[in-house]
């Protein structure tokens, strides 16, 4: 009896002995072993390889901490910090946690790619999640059942998985992210805060790479919080002090002038703030090993950690430098980069852009004398009740724009004639001041409204000269996306992200420095008062659902918004090329060709060529036509 008794014994007292006092981070370096899948040094965990993640994962492990928040950068570890507080609470403090991915798609990625290999591979773990093929063992891809505990992965659109269970323990990834609301049922957070009411030891990590600041949630309970920086001591003085990325110095080529016309990323260096020496890469990882993390404001159970780019040891300043000259001069770009570098939220400078000012920035170019920086050419067409309005952009290195033409094409979208002078429209051709042709590159055209059908029947036959069927969708979402959507009929849809777009829209109209990112228009009577007034007709406001902030883009009563949306839409065929147009390298041009020539799909063999990223893309012809705005009436007359 004895003998058959004392696994039950033994197992028991297993259950029932108090965790070791360990705090995460101590545990993760004696248990925690990385995976190949997720890591290039897989192996034993070393938090000092990091210094930084030390203090966001042992807050979870101080009683006085009900709450941690962490605004941060891309490549931060993030990831591991969280299988790492997992793997913790499996291992020595059984508690049922809650994982909260924005979408259920993303949990189950994580789930597979993520927490099976960290189970897998550290002993600590080992058998302590039964094997998802045996019955019962409570293992699922979303709910993972251990001793004493578990651990359930759900999405923030998913009101159904954030309603049952108590919880102890909440993760919260990417909450910017998340939706204003799961469903119908309200905030995700507040949902999931509701399943923890009835534990007294309750914890809740909120992470995220901040998105803007009038709605980021992560930066809002960051403001909440302590507000802890990451102080390093200088290798040179000694002085401690958090990075910022004021003191990131590098060379610059000038001018005569003063202005500068080259970078030089590779000499990028960190200067200290209080002695001014200048610290290398090398220099900079070594004083993060010594850095310690300091509360700057009051603390009230809040817990804050900004975890910035410049703390990360597998970042270098080069990289991060090379990354702000590629994005400085493209807002949406920028953002993206104070977003996932910086790890701050993005703030606008102004919430639109003046017409009476854009009015004043006409220039003596037309179809037939476009400035030879200018390489493709793109057209955005909306749809309206009795009539089609196409805008078409010339386009230069690093995204410098020239407006060209903006027509209204009038007629039934239900009848055929308006849909051929659309494709006569498209199969323009327009010159550079030196002669070379530009043909249109790509069109997108909205299939917005009662038209639909119409849009996707003209796109279907047109998909080889990259003329698109597109839909705008508002959030934050990627102008052009990575795979087309389709519809019932099985056609194509392309879904353009009018936030996203309309955003850089607005930050090129502010911006007054021809050259990148900026956008001419030319001196003619079809740009006059009503075009500029169209084309900053919406405005920004912030607005609230659930409780929660988001940033909607609306249209102010009696005025109309085609210039605008046209520009969005020739923005996101720009956007649709597969070639970057900083990496064109233009041949020499021949001598035109001769008169009445017709452009065909496929170029002839005396065409320019254009090489891209080492690949050769379909040429651009030349020739001479007849000045297209001279020969066209104008946008606000019937063709």
């Amino acid at each position: 009896m004895t003998t058959r008794l004392a696994p039950l014994v033994r197992q028991t007292a297993t259950r029932w002995k108090p965790p070791p006092k360990l705090t995460v981070s101590q545990w993760a370096d004696r248990e925690r072993r990385l995976s190949p899948e997720s890591s290039a040094a897989p192996g034993r965990w070393v938090t000092a390889t990091a210094e930084y993640q030390r203090g966001i994962m042992d807050a979870l492990s101080d009683p006085t901490v009900q709450a941690v928040v962490v605004p941060k950068a891309s490549q931060v570890g993030w990831t591991e910090i969280l299988n790492n507080i997992i793997g913790f609470h499996i291992d020595q403090d059984a508690a049922p946690m809650l994982l909260i991915q924005p979408t259920l798609e993303m949990g189950e990625a994580w789930s597979k790619d993520r927490l099976a290999p960290m189970l897998r591979d550290t002993p600590a773990l080992a058998g302590k999640v039964k094997d998802p093929r045996a019955r019962d063992s409570g293992n699922t891809l979303l709910h993972k059942v251990f001793p004493g505990g578990h651990v359930s992965i759900v999405g923030a659109n998913s009101p159904a998985s954030l309603a049952s269970r108590p919880i102890r323990v909440v993760l919260a990834d990417e909450v910017d992210r998340y939706p204003a609301s799961a469903g119908s049922e309200g905030d995700p957070l507040k949902l999931a805060a509701k399943r923890q009411t009835t534990f007294w030891n309750r914890k809740t990590l909120l992470g995220s790479t901040p998105t803007l600041k009038a709605t980021s949630i992560v930066w809002r309970e960051w403001e909440r919080s302590d507000q802890r920086r990451f102080m390093v001591p200088c290798p040179h003085c000694k002085a401690p002090q958090h990075l910022k990325w004021s003191q990131v110095h590098w060379d610059k080529t000038k001018d005569a002038e003063g202005q500068t016309i080259a970078h030089h990323p590779e000499t990028a260096g960190y200067a200290c703030e209080a002695c001014g020496v200048i610290w290398t890469d090398v220099e900079r990882w070594a004083a993060l090993r010594r850095g310690k993390w300091a509360a700057t404001a009051a603390f009230a159970g809040i817990a804050g950690f900004h975890v910035p780019g410049f703390l990360s040891p597998w970042l270098t300043l080069e990289q991060i430098v090379r990354e702000f000259i590629e994005a400085k001069d493209h807002p949406e770009l920028l953002q993206v980069w104070v977003n996932t570098v910086l790890g701050e939220p993005w703030e606008e400078q102004g919430e639109g852009a003046n017409a009476d000012d854009l009015l004043n920035r006409g220039e003596a170019y037309d179809s037939d004398s476009l400035p030879d920086q200018a390489l493709v050419f793109t057209v955005g067409v909306d749809v309206q009740g009795d009539r089609l309005e196409a805008q078409g952009i010339a386009w230069g290195a690093h995204e410098e724009a020239w407006v060209v033409f903006y027509e209204v094409l009038f007629g039934d979208p239900a009848q055929a004639q308006v849909w051929k002078d659309l494709d006569e429209l498209l199969m323009e051709t327009f010159h550079t001041e030196a002669g070379r042709r530009l043909r249109v590159r790509a069109a997108c055209i909205d299939t917005g409204g009662h038209h639909a059908a119409q849009v996707l029947s003209f796109c279907r036959t047109r998909r080889g000269r990259r003329i698109f069927p597109t839909k705008g969708m508002a959030g934050a979402r990627p102008i052009w996306p990575k795979w087309a959507s389709k519809t019932k009929t099985k056609d194509s849809l392309f879904i353009v992200g009018v936030d996203t777009a309309k955003e850089s829209i607005y930050g090129r109209l502010r911006n007054t420095k021809p050259g990148a990112g900026y956008i001419h228009f030319p001196k003619h009577d079809d740009f006059g008062p009503a075009y500029f007034a169209q084309l900053t007709s919406e405005q920004v406001v912030t607005r609230f659902r659930h409780g929660r902030p988001f940033r909607a883009w609306v249209l102010p009563p009696g005025k109309r918004n085609e210039a605008l949306d046209t520009a969005v839409l020739a923005l996101a065929a720009l956007r649709s090329l597969p070639f970057k147009l900083d990496k064109i390298a233009r041949a020499a041009a021949p001598d035109p060709e001769p008169e009445g020539k017709t452009p065909t799909e496929t170029p002839p063999a005396d065409e320019v060529p254009i090489a891209v990223q080492g690949e050769a893309v379909q040429a651009v012809p030349r020739g001479r036509r007849q000045g297209f705005l001279s020969r066209r009436q104008g946008w606000l007359s019937p063709r």
